[in-house]
């Protein structure tokens, strides 16, 4: 897929196939409140048989920049300077499926900062305030930042992520932000989570917020967990249970990443949990042993209550699905 060895080597493994589906909402983001409210633009032709269908895309983990200690060369921000600065170049061979869907969602793991002061762990990941052009214009509208590197950087360096994306129009949840966007009539509401225990606590956490986006509105709930184990194929009870739950209170997907690997994607209730996306856009590793990954599809259609999975792979890719459970 990559021309150049030198992206090969710092990994940021993309996938290209064409999908042609509707249209992407255009995005005006309030950081004032923990709850982001959207509205679309209609930008594009819709069909009449597709006005009520809504196509959401999700891809895993996104880390740009590089660890603390990581020699620069063969890094993504050494990309950034062979690419001249390119920010479109990331995300080009997707871009195709990003901006023809109605919202795309990634995981973004480490703060886009210039702070200096470090958390005190053994891997610390930031990035530079201009890597939101990456997302911008790979047409990613919203983005999870409950996970373990989000505070890389201490809290100058998360509130510094919040203030970047909001300053670039990129959406974004998890900890104590929600994000409600509005596509063609619909709310979607997000939510983003830590996903280490199944205890009381955490599920009643849950619930209060999932309870609040209803209030709200929100005709479809999407929950992001950062959760599981890291290089585990399958998933773990603690995954399964949170999973289950959400989808039991009402939630109409459940989305996964942490692990680094794919795992498999469980019908529980008619509803989908994807458990674990993979590795996406990923500058955290120069060459990870497990370079599988996917692009998870899911049409919603508010007209026949009807539902459309599609699962967007390389196609030597196939078997990996298989192999992890899906």
């Amino acid at each position: 897929m990559f021309t150049n060895k030198r992206v090969i080597l710092f990994v940021v493994w993309l996938i290209v196939i064409s999908f042609v589906l509707s249209t992407i909402p255009g995005i005006v983001v309030s950081a004032d409140t923990t709850t982001q409210l959207t509205n679309s633009a209609n930008v594009k032709t819709i069909q009449e048989e597709d006005w009520n269908t809504i196509t959401i895309s999700a891809a895993g983990d996104v880390t740009m920049g590089r660890d603390a200690l990581t020699s620069y060369y063969y890094t993504f921000d050494h990309e950034v300077e062979v690419q001249n600065k390119d920010y479109s170049y990331f995300m080009k061979n997707v871009k195709p499926i990003f901006e023809n869907d109605d919202l795309t969602i990634v995981n973004l793991e480490g703060p886009l900062t210039s702070a200096a002061l470090m958390a005190e762990k053994q891997f610390r990941f930031k990035g530079e305030a201009a890597y939101t052009e990456v997302l911008k214009q790979g047409s990613i509208e919203a983005v999870n930042l409950a996970n373990n590197h989000m505070f890389d950087y201490l809290d100058q360096g998360y509130w510094d992520t919040v203030s970047n994306l909001s300053e670039a129009s990129v959406g974004y949840f998890g900890f104590e932000h929600k994000y409600l966007t509005e596509v063609r009539g619909i709310k979607i509401g997000m939510l983003g989570f830590a996903g280490w225990d199944s205890s009381k606590q955490r599920k009643e956490t849950i619930k209060k917020a999932v309870d609040a986006l209803k209030e709200q509105g929100a005709n479809l709930i999407i929950v992001s967990f950062h959760w599981g184990e890291e290089r585990k194929y399958l998933p773990n009870q603690i995954q399964k249970q949170l999973g289950r739950y959400c989808i039991d209170i009402g939630v109409d997907l459940v989305l996964g990443h942490h692990p680094h690997v794919i795992q498999g994607i469980e019908t529980y209730k008619g509803k989908s949990i994807v458990y674990s996306l993979g590795n996406f856009c990923f500058g955290g590793n120069k060459n990870p042993s497990d370079k599988d990954a996917y692009i998870y599809q899911h049409s919603f259609s508010f007209k026949d209550l009807q539902q459309k999975i599609a699962i967007i792979i390389s196609p030597h890719r196939c078997k990996a699905l298989k192999r992890h459970g899906s």
